[in-house]
């Protein structure tokens, strides 16, 4: 269940509600006890993270490692 705020509150203390909700909680606001919106963590940061992921992992692929220095890593990693 998520924690209600009143909307006196919410925008007295909006922007530690902020920092909450980028830490993962979310709340209901309310209005005279009515329940009038969620806030929950954005989704969007979610895609950025995974987004510069797959951008580090194909930049990785551009270096070419010649067989030898391969096999020269494989011989070290196993001792």
């Amino acid at each position: 269940m998520l924690e209600e705020i009143g909307s006196y509150e919410a925008k007295t203390k909006l922007p530690e509600i902020l920092r909450r909700v980028e830490a993962g909680e979310a709340f209901t606001i309310t209005n005279r006890g009515k329940p009038i919106a969620d806030v929950i963590p954005s989704r969007a940061s979610d895609r950025l993270k995974t987004e510069a992921a797959i951008a580090t992992i194909l930049k990785s692929k551009k270096h070419k490692i010649s067989d030898a220095v391969l096999a020269e890593l494989k011989e070290s990693g196993r001792k």
